[in-house]
């Protein structure tokens, strides 16, 4: 045990001889301490490297200052770097996180959540890989606050997400405005609400110029590399095949460049293909990928900063918060 994991508010109104109520108030930032007596407490705590008892303070007040977050996988770029900036956020304010992951099994999240011993934690973080939400709600009756963040299902509470939609049809637009006529949406699955907005923005975007949307080139399945090469690979069996693929994500575009490869079609020349989320090897494949960025740092922190909002105030109206996303273009959308 070090030294600063010794120190307590005893110590510190004992060297500036004043109570120790007064250094309690001081710490928590009470408004009716003396901002002279508040700043020399403070001082005097970073001097002698005072930490917090978070479980001494938990016992007291009903806190455990640890998060759950829940989400389907930690392997990917974006949501390791959602994870980052809840982390970040939640540690800045004295919070732990604890890290479940569903493996993007709805029964597997399910099983998560119930359980899950409610009194050792304050709040949750979701991004939810199921449609229906009554395993959310039994942890919601227990008073524990829930925020989710980008999956966010049909489901009423406080969330985060990028601006599917937009980006969708900014994307879908892009290939239009690059002369493609014929373009594909390998989608994720149904049910999800973000893509249902891709979906949607993709469908806009040939309203707009008056395309004919045709059913068969919209195909459903999950996010994996696999399925975006599986979903490729069935496009391309088509007696029209589409000259264009706009893909739910980046792991799902480089599948399909790599089922065009396979059948040695030049990408960008002969059929452009966009991705979402601007994973760092979307600059590293050849060609590059054109993408939608999403914020996936930002939505972190914000979410967070949402749930610790929920936990200080007590606020019971959930609030949404939709991030702009931003097009980068590359090479595998250049048809020159």
């Amino acid at each position: 045990m070090s030294i600063a994991q010794l120190i307590t508010i005893k110590d510190i109104a004992r060297e500036l001889n004043i109570s120790v109520s007064t250094v309690s108030r001081a710490l928590r930032d009470a408004y009716d301490v003396n901002p002279d007596t508040k700043s020399k407490v403070l001082k005097k705590a970073a001097e002698l490297q005072y930490r917090p008892n978070y479980n001494a303070r938990g016992l007291s007040q009903g806190k455990t200052h640890n998060i759950g977050i829940v989400l389907p996988f930690i392997t990917n770029y974006y949501f390791s770097t959602v994870i980052t900036g809840i982390q970040k956020t939640a540690y800045m304010h004295g919070y732990n996180i604890i890290l479940f992951v569903s493996d993007d099994s709805p029964d597997r999240e399910i099983d998560i959540l119930r359980a899950l011993s409610l009194s050792s934690l304050d709040g949750i973080l979701i991004s939810t890989c199921c449609d229906s939400a009554e395993h959310i709600r039994e942890i919601a009756d227990h008073g524990i606050p829930v925020v989710f963040f980008d999956r966010t299902g049909n489901i009423n509470g406080s969330k985060v997400m990028q601006d599917d939609y937009n980006g969708a049809y900014e994307a879908t637009l892009h290939l239009i405005r690059q002369g493609y006529k014929n373009i594909a949406h390998i989608a994720g699955p149904k049910g999800q609400r973000f893509t249902e907005n891709r979906l949607n923005g993709y469908k806009d975007a040939f309203k707009v110029h008056g395309f004919p949307l045709r059913e068969e080139w919209i195909i459903h399945s999950g996010f994996s590399q696999e399925c975006g090469q599986r979903d490729t690979s069935q496009l391309l069996e088509l007696s029209e095949k589409p000259d264009a693929i706009f893909a739910v994500n980046d792991r799902k575009a480089i599948g399909a460049m790599l089922a065009l490869k396979e059948k040695n079609i030049a990408i960008g020349r002969e059929v452009g293909v966009v991705g979402f989320t601007n994973d760092p090897i979307s600059s590293l494949i050849s060609p590059t990928l054109t993408t939608v960025a999403e914020p996936a740092f930002e939505i972190g922190c914000i979410s967070c900063e949402l749930l610790l909002k929920h936990l200080h105030t007590g606020m019971k109206e959930p609030q949404e918060v939709i991030l702009p996303g931003e097009l980068i273009v590359r090479e595998s959308t250049q048809r020159s």
